[in-house]
C-alpha cells in the first residue's frame, strides 16, 4: 500500500537535526514504484505469455538406475500444473521406453490420482490447444479438481522405464545416455558403484543408503540437455 504524505517545505530544524522530511518518503516511494514498473517491463511477461507457460521452473525428475542387467531405470517426475481450468495433465511416455509400475500422487493431499495411457490423438480431444504427437503414448492423469484462477496443481508422476539405448553396459562400466529436458534433474546410481565421468556439471552427493546421486541444472530454455554418465563397481581393478 502507497501512502500519501503530506509535501511542505523542509525547515533549517529538520536538517540540523538529521531528520528526513515526509517528502523525502514521498519521493522513495514513487522511485521505488517507477524502479518496480521497468522490472516488469524489462521482463516482458505479459498476460499471454504467463499463461502459455503451463509447467513452471522448479519440474524436477529423479532417475534411479536399478541392476545394469535388466536396463531399467525408475524415474520420479514432480510438476505443477498451472493453466486456469485444467482438469488433465499428460506426460509423454518417451518413444523406445517401455513403461510400467505407474503411479501418480497429488502432492498437497498425499493421494493417488486416476490416470490412464492414451494416444496423442485422444489426448488432443480432451486438450485441443496442446500439441501431441498423433501415434505418441501419454499417461493422462485426472486431476482432482481444476487449476484455480492464480492458483497452481503440484503432482508427482512415478513410472519405471526400460530402455536399453538409454541404459546399458560396456565393458566393466554402466552408461546412462539420455537428453533431458526438465529444468532440474538427478541421476543416482545403483549401490556399490562410482562415478567414472559426466558429460555436465553436477553435483555429487550422497543418499542415506550410500548411493551416489548426480544433481545438476539444465542452463537452457526448455531445450534438450544431452547427458552421459558412466559409473563402475567400487573396488573394481582399474589396472587393465
Amino acid at each position: 500500500m502507497i501512502h500519501d504524505f503530506p509535501i511542505r517545505a523542509a525547515s533549517k530544524a529538520d536538517f540540523q537535526s538529521g531528520v528526513k522530511p515526509p517528502h523525502s518518503k514521498k519521493r522513495v516511494l514513487i522511485t521505488n514504484l517507477v524502479g518496480s514498473l521497468c522490472l516488469i517491463a524489462m521482463c516482458g511477461a505479459t498476460p499471454a505469455q504467463v499463461e502459455s507457460q503451463f509447467i513452471s521452473g522448479d519440474t524436477y525428475t529423479r532417475y534411479e538406475l536399478l541392476a545394469p542387467e535388466t536396463h531399467q531405470f525408475k524415474i520420479y517426475y514432480e510438476v505443477t500444473e498451472t493453466r486456469v481450468g485444467t482438469r488433465f495433465h499428460f506426460n509423454q511416455i518417451r518413444e523406445g521406453s517401455e513403461v510400467s509400475d505407474e503411479s501418480v500422487i497429488d502432492q498437497a493431499t498425499g493421494r493417488p490420482l486416476k490416470f490412464e495411457v492414451v494416444t496423442g490423438a485422444q489426448a488432443k480431444v480432451d486438450s485441443p490447444a496442446e500439441n501431441f504427437s498423433p501415434n505418441a503414448h501419454y499417461v493422462k492423469v485426472h486431476l482432482a479438481r481444476p487449476v484455480p484462477e492464480r492458483g497452481e496443481y503440484r503432482l508427482a508422476i512415478i513410472k519405471t522405464y526400460k530402455d536399453e539405448k538409454s541404459y546399458y553396459t560396456e565393458g566393466e562400466q554402466i552408461v546412462f545416455k539420455r537428453p533431458l529436458g526438465i529444468p532440474r534433474d538427478s541421476i543416482v546410481l545403483p549401490a556399490g558403484y562410482e562415478i567414472v565421468s559426466c558429460s555436465v556439471a553436477a553435483q555429487v552427493l550422497m543418499e542415506a543408503d550410500g548411493r551416489l546421486k548426480l544433481a545438476f541444472v539444465n542452463p537452457g530454455s526448455g531445450g534438450q540437455l544431452e547427458v552421459t554418465i558412466k559409473a563402475r563397481k567400487l573396488g573394481q581393478n582399474r589396472l587393465r
